[in-house]
């Protein structure tokens, strides 16, 4: 009879074609600090099946951007503050009104030879922004640019026009789904960037495996090969464990105190690295009315969900996007809970004893155990609530659709590429379906401004109307965790979608 294979033996068969296992306990302890150049590191994400891809415009999945990060490189990065630092872009200046953008390129060469130019730059852009391609994941946050009046000036140097001023062209430049890729390329199965790692192969739900490409821009990595693959949770601890991989991605509070004492494996921590919470649909009854959004921001025990769903591994969230990143508007006084208050708007919008449905699923870590947390948290205060299990593979998807209430998480990006991304009303995540012209405009205008102190007070008055009206219950902001085996060094505690974040040109192995 046939066997359909289990995620576990993918992972294993994935590591089998590999080097083999590493090296035994004997090694572990190593407290090398010096550079080590050679060998492969293996390294496990969440994977997503037949959904991964290698076209780096169309990327949606932490595994498919660890790929693309291993093969191509961006014009900008975002640093552990989530400020745009340099990369291709080696600077960058704008006029007066930033609505035209210079940026100096350096001499980096693509895998093939070539070496990067005004052109590709320009290439990329109008793939990013391809109106036939409803996957690539920049395109609304990029529409602004305006392709026929953009230039190239010389070889080493790319003029960005746009339809309107914009203060914030960098950051967005170095959010998901921007890298550049060569004039005329369009074959995901056969990549070429200018990243540290030249494509070797790619087998979707599986792994990539990538080889160190010495005339790197920033200089070669220290491994011969990097080997990418994707495992579920209990597959990816049981590998980092048991040697069979060195490095696993997104790993649970559990996870970190089981691993607490163990020799073999470390846990890489970092605080503040997105937000997690719950959506509320407020195109619809009951949540188009702001008050029975603000009596589940009330009846919600924060503490709770912070204690239970991340071990105490996070900070309470004040339904905020961003806390500790540029424009966070510190100050607000924290939301505590109040049922009495939250059971008194439950009643005055008509919700009490009243049924809404939560749509959750297993497409994340806690997800579910948060779903029903809330649905008793709710009870207390009067609201009735019904929990639906959708299936991980699509649930990012369906969330904006289906559900009165829903999951949701964001990793580290930008808090305008965060509004622009999940709370304009042509937002391709929008998944609170807020939808307010006059927010959009007061949130364009912002972004206009040049002036950094009046750019920033624009951008908490915009904040606030979010916390007040808007659907966003964010409950807190957990620690990113990842194991790493005692073998590996240079690993970095950095934010997801920073720099520093899944960079394997700069780690080496004992």
């Amino acid at each position: 009879m046939p066997v359909t294979p289990t995620r576990r033996s993918v992972l294993a068969a994935a590591v089998a074609t590999g080097t083999g296992l590493l090296a035994g306990c004997s090694s572990a302890n190593s407290t090398s600090t010096s550079s080590k150049r050679g060998g492969t590191l293996r390294a496990a994400f969440p994977g997503a099946g037949v959904k991964e891809t290698m076209d780096p415009h169309a990327q949606r999945q932490f595994v498919d951007i660890a790929r693309h990060k291993a093969v191509f490189d961006k014009l900008v990065e975002l640093d552990a503050t989530l400020r745009p630092v340099p990369r291709l872009a080696r600077s960058w200046s704008s006029d007066d009104e930033a609505r035209v953008w210079r940026f100096e390129l350096r001499a980096a060469r693509f895998h093939d030879g070539h070496v990067l130019d005004a052109d590709d730059v320009l290439y990329s852009l109008s793939r990013i922004l391809d109106p036939g391609a409803a996957d690539h994941l920049a395109k609304n946050s990029l529409s602004h640019i305006d392709l026929p009046n953009c230039r190239k000036v010389g070889t080493r140097s790319v003029e960005i026009a746009l339809t309107r001023p914009n203060a914030e062209l960098p950051g967005q430049l170095a959010m998901t789904g921007t890298s550049i890729v060569r004039d005329g390329w369009d074959d995901p199965s056969k990549p070429v960037g200018t990243g540290p790692f030249r494509f070797v192969s790619f087998t979707a739900g599986r792994s990539f495996g990538g080889h160190r490409f010495d005339d790197h821009w920033n200089g070669a990595p220290h491994l011969d090969e990097v080997r990418i693959l994707s495992a579920e949770t209990e597959a990816r601890a049981a590998a980092v464990r048991g040697g069979e991989v060195h490095f696993a991605h997104e790993m649970t509070p559990t996870f970190a105190r089981t691993v607490a004492h163990d020799s073999r494996v470390r846990v890489v921590a970092t605080k503040r690295s997105g937000v997690q919470g719950f959506a509320l649909k407020t195109d619809s009854a009951p949540f188009d009315d702001p008050d029975a959004a603000m009596a589940v921001k009330l009846l919600v025990d924060r503490e709770r969900l912070v204690e239970v769903v991340c071990s105490g591994r996070a900070e309470i969230g004040n339904d905020v996007y961003g806390k500790g990143y540029t424009y966070y508007p510190e100050g607000l006084e924290q939301r505590e809970r109040n049922v009495s208050e939250a059971r008194r708007l439950l009643k005055r919008t008509g919700l009490f004893n009243k049924k809404v449905t939560f749509y959750t699923s297993t497409a994340a870590d806690g997800f579910a155990q948060a779903a029903h947390l809330f649905a008793e948290q709710a009870g207390e205060a009067g609201l009735k609530v019904e929990v639906v299990n959708g299936p991980p593979e699509s649930y990012f998807t369906d969330v904006l659709s289906k559900g009165t209430i829903t999951n949701h998480r964001c990793g580290a990006m930008t808090i305008p590429t965060y509004i622009s991304e999940r709370l304009l009303s042509d937002a391709p995540q929008n998944a609170t379906a807020w939808k307010h012209e006059d927010f959009d405009e007061a949130f364009s205008a912002a972004r206009a401004v040049v002036a950094d102190a009046e750019r920033t007070a624009r951008y908490r008055s915009v904040q606030t109307t979010l916390r007040d009206r808007g659907g966003l219950v964010l409950w807190g902001h957990p620690e990113w965790l990842n194991a790493v085996s005692r073998t590996v060094h240079g690993v970095k505690e950095a934010p997801p979608n920073t720099v520093n974040w899944a960079r394997f040109d700069t780690v080496w192995l004992d």
